[in-house]
């Protein structure tokens, strides 16, 4: 009896593994779309690292390092503002990332786990709030800032990057916190916690996947952006580093050596960065698309 039902099973396993393997044709095709995708990633960064070691009459050349120096980051260290822009942006990313993630976590919480009138209208206003470029934005965005008073002020920034950030990581962890058992918060009230102490003890430490990814957009989104950096923010000690990029390049001065250097030393501290969050990027992007 047994070997005869091994036989009834075996073609059909057989065939099961021949329908899942690829032919040759399709192998290749498929190995030679990756290895043309990945030298595509690679190669602006690598030759930007590469350019960063020329010196700057070989800046423009197509050859690899013909004569190393170290001289375009020795001057964007020391003969430049570069770390006061360095400075302006950590004070300005770690504000943002912070606050950003917080009010993030507590909406997306809010929203998850309780009822209330306007909920459905104020998601949707969240959702809205992303269709909008930065060009609708940036001009009523001074003027508000100028009224405010919070032009070349870091405030000015964290706030204008916190309206990009919050409304799509709110969403994120709305998802994220949806899989979270409620039993958990129904133990926490049990146990005489209030809301915000179920959120903060219970519920919180369980995100950590979500709010990783919460932190690492919102970083990214302060650490990368350039156009409002550049509208809001003048004069060479105010600039961020995204402002001060521009300086080394622009319509009077054109030293490529220099803001490759200077954007190699700006993409160490996201590559840090992604690599602490990185573990955790894959579950929290999962969770926080997949359910609604």
């Amino acid at each position: 009896m047994t070997r005869k039902r091994d036989e009834r099973t075996r073609p059909a396993s057989v065939g099961a593994r021949k329908r899942n393997q690829r032919s040759r044709p399709a192998s290749i095709g498929l190995h030679t779309g990756l290895l043309i995708a990945a030298v595509v990633a690679v190669f602006p960064p690598l030759w930007l690292l590469v350019t960063s070691f020329k010196p700057k009459n070989d800046a423009f050349s197509t050859s690899l390092v013909t004569h190393f120096t170290l001289a375009n980051y020795t001057h964007v260290l020391a003969d430049t503002e570069f770390l006061t822009w360095f400075k302006n942006s950590v004070v300005i990313v770690g504000l943002t990332t912070v606050l950003g993630v917080f009010i993030a976590a507590t909406t997306g919480y809010a929203v998850s786990r309780f009822r209330f009138p306007g909920m459905r209208p104020l998601m949707w206003l969240l959702l809205i709030t992303q269709m909008f470029p930065v060009a609708v934005l940036i001009v009523p965005l001074y003027n508000l800032m100028a009224t405010l008073g919070l032009l070349n002020q870091p405030a000015g920034l964290v706030i204008t990057y916190l309206t990009i950030a919050v409304p799509f990581c709110a969403w994120m962890m709305k998802g994220y916190f949806d899989t979270i058992p409620v039993e958990i918060d129904e133990s926490g009230r049990v146990d005489g916690l209030n809301p915000f102490g179920t959120f903060w003890r219970l519920v919180l430490p369980l995100a950590r996947p979500g709010l990783a990814v919460t932190g690492f957009y919102t970083f990214v989104t302060a650490w990368a952006e350039v156009a409002y950096a550049s509208a809001f923010m003048t004069g060479e000690e105010n600039l961020t580093l995204a402002g001060g990029l521009q300086t080394f390049v622009n319509q009077y001065t054109n030293d490529w050596g220099s803001m490759t250097a200077a954007a190699v030393i700006i993409a160490v501290p996201a590559a840090l960065v992604f690599a602490f969050a990185q573990r955790h990027l894959v579950a929290g992007l999962t969770a926080g698309t997949t359910k609604g």
